[in-house]
């Protein structure tokens, strides 16, 4: 044999082989069965601490653009959520049909583990946080996320999942202050993608749509939450990898419409009475949910 037709041989090898590491692509799912799991992120919380529509119900609005829906849900996220909540959720009864149903998973979880740590003081621009719990909260984080990926794999065999990177969630901190919060986030974006690849999940960067300057997506200095500039930033980000040429455009998002969890546990009751009148097409919201906010909202002021 020659020795350029053995170079020739190595080379196609070499190749064949870089392409067989990679994970397979998404394919388009049709009909989108999408479930939106896990933090305040999934669940569209705003920076005025209500629920609108956030980057999973632009995703919802982008698909039916484009292809047949059979359903979108967003009923097992919950602001608050840490990846021990998550993956509780996940085991929970009340996820197994909805997971089993479901083809395109998207999965926002792991901020709450670290952002629960960090000290920020908006008037003054500052962020501080403990090093060593930090060190802590993303190990427990990796170990979480990737016993959540498996149990999806198991509840959700014929999912897509892709998990949601996160954003820097202080952009109103002084410039000083900014690094090393920034780095951890930097680090659970890199768990985030390292767990994903392991499981063949799919991992949706959302930094670079962001940046550590993004006061026009994330505007309330005392709140973590982006507006709808900072949904559509992540719901592209995510149709990116599910279809390139999807695109959420200005001229598509919704008008503000956002309820307080007052009005969400009242709207919830009344489709739970009529659940219990005979009514199949009502939703079925967890027991116990107002309760839980307000629990987790005095705790918890982060995603």
């Amino acid at each position: 044999m020659s020795r350029l037709k053995k170079y020739t041989i190595a080379c196609l090898t070499a190749v064949l082989l870089a392409f067989s590491a990679l994970p397979a692509a998404a394919e388009i799912q049709l009909p989108a069965a999408y479930v939106a799991l896990g933090d305040s992120l999934a669940a569209g919380q705003t920076p005025n601490s209500e629920i609108d529509a956030g980057y999973a119900d632009l995703i919802a609005q982008e698909l039916a653009r484009q292809q047949p829906v059979a359903f979108f849900s967003k009923d097992l996220a919950f602001p608050g959520f840490t990846t021990e909540d998550v993956l509780e959720r996940v085991k929970s009864e009340e996820a197994k049909d909805l997971l089993a149903s479901a083809n395109i998973i998207t999965l926002s979880a792991g901020a709450n583990d670290l952002l629960r740590l960090v000290q920020a003081d908006s008037e003054q621009g500052s962020l501080a946080f403990p090093q060593i719990q930090a060190d802590f909260a993303l190990n427990n984080a990796r170990e979480n996320l990737d016993e959540i990926l498996a149990e999806l794999k198991k509840r959700a065999p014929d999912a897509d999942v892709y998990v949601m990177g996160y954003y820097f969630a202080y952009p109103h901190a002084r410039e000083s202050q900014k690094a090393g919060t920034a780095k951890q986030l930097d680090l659970l974006n890199v768990i985030l993608k390292q767990s994903a690849e392991k499981a063949g999940a799919v991992f949706v960067p959302v930094q670079g749509a962001f940046g550590n300057d993004s006061v026009d997506k994330v505007p309330n200095a005392a709140d973590v939450h982006p507006n709808f500039k900072g949904y559509q930033a992540m719901a592209n980000a995510f149709l990116d990898s599910y279809q390139k040429g999807w695109k959420v455009e200005n001229g598509e998002l919704p008008k503000a419409a956002p309820l307080s969890f007052e009005e969400i546990t009242a709207q919830q009751e009344s489709d739970r009475e009529s659940a219990i009148s005979g009514n199949p097409a009502a939703s079925r919201p967890s027991e116990g949910l107002e309760e839980e906010y307000y629990a987790l909202r005095e705790a918890l002021p982060y995603v």
